[in-house]
């Protein structure tokens, strides 16, 4: 009789996903691997996560939630939890029997560690060579800063994303809400999900290299260009020549793009300002850019006649733009709503929370329920003695 898979949760209903089947070891922390694996979890992976006997730091970050974490339940859904030591033989052991069975693997170990815990690509694979081994650093594996701790806004400070956020001759300015972490997560997802389709053809497993460093450069793509016989020091900024961005109001801020011909002239009729969408002068936008001192004094002007939510009502038909609205509005927002992107889950401490869910629509596949991210080391005792749900 085959012995049922310790990777498949009682709690895991509803329909299949794509990688429906799919077992992945999480024993990564923090954001950037935690949230790829929870991707791979939305779309049908069976996911266990693998923490620390302290836990996944996440875990004891502030939080105004009695008892749990906001952050770790928003980035953890949908998985199991077991707490191993990987210092401990007997808990290494266990961990080991669950690489073999595993499909993926995922760590954010700093490179050096997963060799003296006797758990990197060249061992595990050599057990095991069907498995995706994904590894998530903050600088990646060669280089001279490969043995340092990389963080989302070390990332940013590093690589120009503070200089670019703040404003023209003032100081430089954080990206608040993690950015580089939730996109290195999306290039787990991508790059694991490519290996595993590679697999399929191949019938061998791989390694796959994140980094935040990857990560961030990447997310500046359209920056980073430099032409042969350019020199590095010359203007990159794309904040669409002055006129896109927020503007104060009556009540609130608006922000609002208008960048191409028919954007522009519809912002000038129902601004009142025709008389800028008719001058040969402002016909584009690197124009635009030119003379941004001329026309954003009379924009202002203008925009604050009204509030931002009676300016949204009138433009947002015609012209790209939005009320800056505080995150707490999602929760009830009505194409939010419509597009079920926030729904209730059940939590063995809470009761229940509402949080994000389905981040990707499948048209034949749509993919399990969520559920809750695991209390800590809840399915410890059954990982350890191999039984099943």
């Amino acid at each position: 009789m085959t012995t049922p898979s310790l990777f498949h949760s009682a709690r895991r209903t509803g329909p299949a996903g794509p990688l429906s089947g799919v077992k992945v070891l999480d024993l990564s922390a923090y954001i950037a691997g935690p949230y790829g694996c929870t991707l791979l979890a939305d779309q049908g992976a069976d996911v266990i996560k693998v923490e620390p006997p302290g836990g996944d730091n996440l875990r004891q970050y502030p939080s105004t939630l009695q008892g749990e974490n906001r952050a770790f339940l928003g980035v953890n859904r949908s998985k199991q939890g077991a707490v191993l030591d990987l210092k401990n033989a007997a808990d290494r052991a266990a961990l080991l029997a669950l690489a073999d069975e595993a499909d993926v693997l995922v760590h954010n170990f700093r490179p050096g560690v997963p060799e003296r815990l006797g758990i990197d690509f060249d061992q595990l694979s050599a057990r095991n060579p069907r498995l995706i081994y994904c590894a998530v650093t903050g600088y990646g594996e060669e280089g001279p800063l490969r043995d340092r701790a990389g963080y989302d806004q070390v990332l940013q400070a590093m690589t120009g994303m503070c200089v670019l956020q703040g404003k023209p001759g003032c100081e430089p300015e954080l990206t608040y809400g993690s950015p580089v972490d939730y996109y290195a997560a999306a290039l787990v997802a991508a790059g694991v999900a490519s290996a595993l389709f590679e697999r399929e053809r191949s019938g061998r497993g791989q390694f796959v290299g994140i980094s935040l460093l990857r990560s961030a450069l990447t997310m500046q793509s359209a920056r980073l260009i430099c032409a042969e016989g350019e020199t590095l020091d010359i203007w990159r900024d794309m904040r669409s020549g002055g006129i896109t961005g927020l503007y104060p109001t009556a009540g609130g801020h608006l922000y609002l793009s208008a960048n191409t011909p028919r954007f522009w002239h519809a912002l000038c009729r129902l601004t009142g300002l025709t008389e800028l969408g008719d001058d040969p002068r402002y016909d584009s936008v690197r124009k635009r850019a030119e003379h941004a001192g001329e026309i954003v004094p009379r924009l202002k002007e203008v925009l604050m006649t009204r509030d931002a939510r009676a300016w949204e009502e009138l433009l947002a038909d015609q012209v790209p733009c939005s009320v800056a609205r505080p995150v707490e509005d999602m929760f009830d927002h009505p194409q939010v709503l419509a597009e079920e992107l926030i729904e209730p889950i059940a939590h063995d401490a809470l009761g229940s929370y509402r949080g994000v869910t389905r981040p990707i629509k499948y048209g034949r596949t749509p993919g399990p329920d969520p559920f809750a991210a695991p209390l800590l080391g809840q399915d410890t005792v059954r990982m350890k003695r191999g039984a099943p749900d």
